[in-house]
């Protein structure tokens, strides 16, 4: 069957000699009519009330159109500028010159312009306790679709808005607006978790295309925090308010905060976090969180528990922070728990080579090794003398400074040395080295080397032994240990096993530049410096290089030039669980040199947790993935010791006072609690 033929109209236009001009659009006007005459009545009339509704509206919006167009003309005009006009800047802006990003045509690059300081800001009186962060610059999307080198960016949570309007003042200004606010509160999901994502967050480059990125461009002035002193300290109390918010709602008194399940996981059940954060209160100025964890301590606590605890890390996070909070405060209540602990604590001496057990029953007072073996690592049992000596110092009940250094002094005679490196592994029952032949800075063993050096120093320089292993440790990890990479000519500390070394660093190693720079400031040798000063530059990259901006767990470097990267993350070891190591050895060395930069790095550093690790409800979590910004991969726990030690190191570093705990009045136990050293005997 053939279709209707199709009724066309088509238009026709005749000329007659005498130019008279005809076309069929009277019958075109007549059949559009009949077309209309053909709707239905309701037909007819709905098409009527919607054309009169639309000019309705037209007529209600026609002054804001106008405004409109009117703005957009002046922009037009601004846009226009060129460098001659630059006096034409409008009040309340400033001029900056944005060049191109990434592979932008140049076309792009021109003049930008930055909202000015609100001048009630600057009339605002600023007192010296109550420092006030500064407004955040706008945060505008860049020309380029290439993500900034990680070491480029600045911006972040520097901080969460405090419930309590009087400390809005301290803490933060006058939020800039609602829309500003919706556009800088992203969120992204990881798994069920919502952690606040870095606003415009852009995918990464790949590995070929970072390395392309030299020289790495300058960060955008339009997006850089303010760096001053005092924001600084603001941000870093803020930061431990929010961790602090969390814990004391979800996980008070327990060991651990658990910020994405909003529980806790307890480890002894000794309320570790809340002992381990004590000195950083205190040290931080917050009162009233101090003086509710202090009565939790005075009420609570107790160590009259049927539990196994680990020696080391029972004596460094809990012993140690009850012996810094009575130095800082001279509240006995603290002397008296530490006394009690370090009572519970001695039956893990009691072993046929007195070399102590890695657990104790503090409640049973009986002492085991690890089920798995009889072996203790030499970290564990030579990382404890700082806190034992104090505290027979305190008490004048020499058993617990006379059963720390008996360790020191088998150690010191110990056959299976290399050179001054110390193998991992020591068995209880022979007091002998295990697993001879392989050695490292890194886990089992760091903190034996820097534990050398601070019991020297804390004994007032007078045990030559101590100063002995140190020094003789130190020139085997410059023989042995230290080497350079490949392509950037970055210096690291690898391992050695059975003589074949291993390009391997841990996170735990940066430790060792601000233990050189303590031993340097102390009259060891110049030398010292020198390497930590390149070790700080090392281990601030592994940061840097990393997409997040957060150092992987372990760090393999190249060791051609030709393989292109100098440091690379492996699959299994790209997990950050908030360390305080490098921000550490930032501490000394800013207090040593004075050197800006290392302020700047810390920096860098806080504002990568504030982007990839705080969780809005409260609280920072360890990440899976320090190379994938888009789903770093939340573990769920708050070690207690980021309260403990980064968030304090982070303050030191950038607090102006040098007294403010004197590195010539106090040594920082290996959980970066302060422990004044004892006066030089006389001679």
């Amino acid at each position: 069957m053939y279709p209707p033929p199709r009724k066309d109209f088509i238009a026709l236009t005749l000329s007659d000699p005498h130019s008279h001009s005809y076309n069929n659009g009277k019958h075109r006007r007549q059949s559009c009519w009949r077309k209309w005459k053909q709707l239905s009545r309701l037909q007819r009339s709905l098409i009527l009330f919607l054309l009169a509704l639309l000019l309705i509206l037209v007529l209600v919006s026609y002054p804001s159109i106008t405004e409109h167009w009117r703005g957009l003309s002046e922009k037009e005009d601004w846009l226009e500028l060129k460098d001659r006009d630059l006096h034409m800047v409008p009040p309340g802006l400033n001029p900056v010159l944005r060049l191109p990003e990434g592979n932008a045509p140049a076309s792009v690059a021109g003049l930008h312009m930055e909202p000015a300081e609100d001048p009630q800001d600057l009339m605002e009186p600023r007192g010296p306790h109550i420092p006030v962060l500064a407004r955040p610059p706008t945060k505008r999307k860049p020309f380029s679709n290439k993500r900034p080198p990680p070491g480029s960016q600045k911006d972040g949570n520097v901080s969460d808005t405090v419930s309590d309007p009087k400390q809005n003042h301290e803490v933060v200004r006058e939020e800039a607006g609602e829309e500003e606010e919706e556009e800088k509160k992203k969120i992204v999901s990881w798994r069920g978790a919502m952690i606040e994502a870095e606003l415009a967050t852009e995918p990464p480059p790949s590995a070929n295309e970072k390395e392309a990125v030299e020289p790495r461009a300058p960060a955008d002035p339009a997006a850089t925090v303010p760096q001053q002193a005092t924001d600084q300290l603001e941000a870093v109390r803020d930061a431990f308010k929010h961790a602090w918010k969390a814990y004391k709602e979800y996980a008070w008194g327990h060991d651990e905060l658990k910020p994405i399940s909003k529980s806790f996981s307890e480890w002894f059940g000794l309320g570790l976090t809340m002992i381990d954060s004590l000195d950083t209160m205190w040290i931080l100025g917050l009162k009233e969180e101090f003086a509710e964890a202090r009565s939790w301590v005075e009420k609570e606590l107790s160590f009259d528990k049927n539990v196994d605890v680990n020696l080391f890390e029972t004596t460094i996070r809990i012993l140690g922070g009850l012996l810094s909070c009575y130095h800082l405060t001279g509240d006995q209540l603290f002397l008296d728990k530490a006394q009690d602990l370090g009572s519970r604590l001695m039956p893990a001496f009691k072993t046929p080579s007195k070399i102590p057990f890695s657990d104790v029953n503090i409640g049973k007072g009986t002492a085991h090794p690890p089920r798995w073996t009889s072996d203790s690592t030499l970290a564990e049992v030579t990382s404890i003398q700082l806190e034992f000596r104090e505290l027979s110092h305190l008490t004048q009940d020499p058993q617990y400074q006379d059963a720390a250094n008996e360790v020191m002094r088998l150690v010191h005679k110990l056959p299976g040395k290399h050179d001054g490196l110390v193998p991992m592994f020591i068995n209880t029952n022979s007091g002998q080295f295990s697993h001879k032949g392989v050695f490292t800075l890194g886990a089992r063993a760091d903190s034996y080397y820097e534990y050398l050096l601070k019991q020297w120093i804390q004994g007032g320089k007078t045990e030559d032994n101590l100063l002995e292993d140190y020094l003789q440790a130190i020139e085997g990890v410059k023989k042995h240990l230290v080497r350079q990479t490949g392509p950037g000519r970055l210096t690291f500390v690898g391992e050695l096993s059975h003589n074949r070394f291993n390009p391997k660093m841990d996170h735990l190693v940066c430790f060792l530049p601000g233990t050189l720079a303590l031993g340097a400031h102390n009259g060891l040798p110049g030398d010292h410096m020198d390497l930590a000063v390149q070790l700080m530059e090392t281990c601030y990259q592994m940061y840097k290089r990393m997409e997040t901006g957060l150092s992987p767990e372990i760090a393999h470097f190249s060791m051609q030039a030709s393989e292109g990267q100098d440091v690379i993350a492996k699959p299994a070891d790209r997990h950050n669980l908030l360390r305080p190591e490098t921000v550490e050895s930032l501490f000394y060395m800013h207090r040593f040199t004075k050197d800006s930069k290392y302020r700047d790095w810390g920096w860098d550093i806080l504002q990568s947790f504030n982007k990839y690790t705080k969780v809005p409800g409260g609280g920072y979590t360890s990440i899976n993935n320090v190379g994938d910004p888009a789903n770093p991969g939340p573990r769920d726990k708050m070690e207690s010791f980021f309260l403990g030690e980064t968030l304090k190191y982070l303050y030191l570093l950038f607090s102006d006072d040098m007294e403010l705990l004197s590195l010539d009045k106090y040594i920082f136990n290996t959980e970066a609690h302060p422990l004044p050293i004892w006066p030089s005997p006389p001679k």
